[in-house]
């Protein structure tokens, strides 16, 4: 059980740490400085939020299904040889969930294409030239 919680709470750890949008130092970035240039990211964020739609639920409810699914497999297959095949079948399905749900975060915190797109063309209407994203 520790090594359950130990393991789900590294992964929201990675998952809290959100790439965002890297700037060339143009003029305009040395002008307004970088505590300007962090609060126009935020909101170019924020309009992306509001316009972009988001399927981050979805792709950890699908990633913690299948790796429950695959868990109880595995676990299945365990448990018939060892003769306990009831609990094979639980203890795989909760390693594989937990492992989905973790997979699943970590995708999730992964801005899209999209909402990627709309923050750069933000920044760039607000004079920035993104490079890309970190």
């Amino acid at each position: 059980m520790r090594k359950f919680l130990l393991v789900l709470s590294l992964g929201f750890v990675f998952a809290c740490a959100t790439p965002g949008p890297v700037l060339y130092p143009n003029a305009h970035l040395k002008k307004v400085g970088e505590e300007q240039a962090r609060r126009d990211i935020a909101a170019c964020e924020q309009l992306a939020q509001a316009y972009v739609e988001s399927d981050e639920g979805k792709k950890v409810a699908m990633s913690t299904a299948a790796g429950a699914a695959g868990g109880a497999v595995v676990g299945g297959a365990v448990g018939a040889v060892t003769g306990h095949l009831g609990r094979g079948l639980g203890v795989g399905a909760a390693g594989g969930a937990a492992a989905g749900l973790v997979r699943g975060v970590a995708k999730a915190s992964e801005p899209s294409p999209l909402y990627k797109r709309f923050v750069e063309r933000c920044l760039r209407e607000r004079g920035y030239e993104p490079l890309g994203w970190r």
